[in-house]
């Protein structure tokens, strides 16, 4: 099925003056090594982030993606799923080199332009792999936990989570 490729415009605090063209429909296309857990919509309302994220990028994704979110001016960690700290500033991302392309909020930001039906062939691969290499915490679970005793590792559950991963094994 064909689609009409739309432009999206990006003004908010961290990117101003970029567009993307959206050349595949919503959740369409993706490449079959990628296959996410979770939809960002699911993750933004099961708790990601300490509620702090996307929080002024409402216009460039669909209302309904922040109808139930849990989002906050403020990190607070009680907002996340598991209810705990689990993240690293930006300024530590950016410190280490993970932060990749056009998407100056990281892996998620990029997942979410993904999702919508953006494709960059020399981001899109790099990304992948690295949301691929991110299983291994699921393998460390599964290992030293009990299935789905959610209080065993909520530190690495929360990770997967916001990696689109399933946290509740």
């Amino acid at each position: 099925m064909a689609i009409e490729v739309r432009t999206i415009s990006v003004n908010d605090k961290m990117q101003k003056g970029y567009s993307y063209a959206l050349v595949m429909g919503i959740n369409e296309g993706f490449d079959p090594d990628f296959k996410p857990f979770y939809t960002p919509v699911q993750m933004l309302n099961m708790g990601i982030f300490e509620g702090k994220y996307l929080n002024d990028c409402h216009d460039e994704f669909p209302a309904t993606w922040f109808k139930n979110a849990n989002v906050s001016n403020h990190p607070n960690p009680k907002l996340n799923y598991f209810g705990i700290k689990s993240r690293q500033s930006l300024s530590v991302w950016r410190d280490k080199g993970w932060i990749y392309g056009p998407d100056p909020r990281g892996w998620f930001q990029w997942y979410c332009r993904y999702f919508m039906g953006r494709r960059l062939p020399e981001v899109d691969p790099i990304q992948i792999r690295r949301w691929r290499a991110f299983a291994r915490h699921a393998g460390q679970i599964r290992k030293n936990c009990e299935p789905k005793d959610m209080f065993c590792r909520p530190r690495q559950r929360q990770a997967l989570l916001q990696w689109s991963h399933n946290s509740l094994i």
